[in-house]
């Protein structure tokens, strides 16, 4: 699906043309348009290198999929869907299998040490390995790592990746996909909440007043 007019977070948080919420995302219009420039560039690049569209959908829907956000998630798997729906339902489960709270993790010695918390180590499990294949299982594993224990990234968790055929290039491409979807998602939300929070400001507004001054008791 190309969404080269169409911008996707106004998109997926619902702003209609000519509404409140498109004119106060219009107020910074270069902010605007690098989102969407940078959607464009992950997901719908001119040039793909070695990172496939299967790739950089399965794992946008992974990781929407692990910060809960079911409507953006919904919306990269079902450009993954029309690749391979196999893969789509799948990476479904892994998300179902993935899901926890973090952050996780162990900081160098010292006085963060005290936020030091242990939570789950996500691997994918042998049957869906093999449907994945080795690039993909890693991905998945790297990238829950990145969302859940971003104090745990090492050179041996990057070394993970090029040994399952990841290049230095593929894993830039691949930070950059989780990043881009931890940012995608927040204004989303940010968003969403301001929407809500509008049509219930609008629709209190629009009740008749019963106090004491309607009643004239005042």
């Amino acid at each position: 699906m190309s969404t080269g007019t169409t911008d996707v977070i106004d998109l997926l948080a619902g702003i209609e043309p000519g509404s409140p919420l498109h004119a106060i995302r219009d107020q910074r219009p270069q902010a605007r348009e690098n989102a969407q420039k940078s959607y464009l560039a992950l997901f719908e690049p001119e040039v793909p290198g070695n990172v496939t569209a299967l790739e950089r959908f399965a794992v946008a829907t992974f990781v929407a999929g692990l910060h809960r956000q079911a409507a953006v998630s919904d919306f990269y798997a079902a450009s993954l869907r029309k690749i391979a729906p196999s893969i789509a339902d799948a990476v479904i489960a892994e998300v179902t299998r993935g899901a926890t709270r973090g952050p996780y993790g162990s900081y160098p010695e010292g006085p963060l040490s005290v936020e030091n918390k242990d939570g789950l180590i996500y691997r994918v499990p042998a049957e869906s390995a093999a449907l994945f294949g080795p690039r993909l299982t890693a991905a998945f594993e790297h990238a829950h790592l990145l969302v859940f224990h971003p104090r745990d990234a090492s050179p041996e968790a990057l070394q993970k990746l090029l040994d399952a055929g990841w290049s230095t290039t593929d894993i830039v491409t691949l930070s950059q996909l989780v990043s881009f979807l931890a940012f995608q998602i927040r204004v989303i939300a940010g968003l969403s909440t301001l929407a809500s929070t509008s049509t219930a400001i609008v629709a209190s507004s629009k009740k008749p007043f019963t106090g004491a001054l309607a009643s004239g008791h005042i």
